[in-house]
């Protein structure tokens, strides 16, 4: 592992990294923040899912997020979105699928299927060398995102029970396959089989009876997204009838930026602080 850079912040450090990763067969970033009470021993680990075109440093640098971890002595853990400079063909085209678009899934179809396995390095490849590197308690790990982070975070929460013990979200992309950014990578990630999408959308996931800790979700109403692409009430219908415990807030002029996420992010952390404590 390569340290990048690092920063003080709020009595701890904010920390850049690259690594050779074996899952992706390619060097990966990440950003690691550690709270002042790390230096003591292990703290909690949250994890923290960035959306479309955003990468390691997108949340460290935006969310403000770092004095909130340092009041409750959480380890921030941010990965890229997607593997870069892949060589693939095309991967740059478009800003929603390909380049900073990983999706957090891993992907079956060529030519994607060698480098996109976001799914699998979030889950066993990043948390493995958090635990390593750094002093932190992974048996007591939470994961949050926004937008297609948010999308992360339901799904690879429900697909691996047990594996974090909080679970939250802001402005997620809640039923993909009923969504245009959806549709676009569904089908170029995993092809047109519809049962392989409903393995990666938070909505399907829970009416098929997968569970998660109790949800924290955020949405703004002035989001330009939400209509077209979001669909948290239907993510909202399947928690209800599924007895999924959620908690969906909704915000009158609150858009799909950093601005939201800052206005709700201490929240979030709180909300992780509280089920990682318990």
């Amino acid at each position: 592992m390569e340290r990048l850079s690092e920063h003080a912040c709020f009595g701890g450090t904010q920390g850049f990294y690259r690594h050779d990763s074996e899952v992706i067969g390619l060097p990966m970033k990440f950003g690691v923040y550690l709270p002042p009470q790390a230096a003591k021993g292990p703290v909690p680990v949250l994890v923290y899912l960035a959306g479309l075109t955003c990468t390691e440093e997108t949340f460290a640098i935006k969310a403000h997020a770092q004095e909130h971890a340092a009041r409750h002595g959480l380890m921030l853990v941010t990965p890229d979105t997607s593997p870069r400079g892949t060589g693939v063909a095309g991967a740059d085209a478009a800003w929603d699928f390909g380049d900073g678009a990983g999706f957090y899934l891993d992907a079956t179809q060529a030519p994607w299927a060698q480098r996109w396995r976001m799914a699998t390095y979030v889950t066993l490849e990043l948390q493995s060398i958090v635990a390593r590197e750094f002093p932190a308690d992974t048996a007591r790990t939470g994961l949050f995102g926004h937008s297609m982070g948010g999308h992360g975070a339901l799904t690879l929460a429900l697909r691996n029970p047990g594996l974090y013990r909080s679970v939250s979200a802001i402005a997620p992309i809640a039923a993909p396959s009923q969504c245009p950014w959806g549709h676009k990578a569904f089908s170029g990630y995993l092809g047109d089989d519809r049962a392989a999408w409903a393995a990666h959308d938070a909505t399907e996931l829970v009416k098929s009876g997968a569970k998660a800790p109790p949800l924290l979700v955020d949405q703004g109403l002035a989001d330009k997204f939400l209509a077209e692409q979001l669909h948290p009430h239907l993510f909202e219908e399947a928690c209800r009838a599924a007895g999924q415990p959620l908690t969906l807030r909704r915000h009158e002029g609150c858009d799909h930026g950093y601005y939201f996420i800052q206005t709700v992010v201490g929240d979030h952390m709180a909300h992780h602080a509280k089920q990682l404590s318990a």
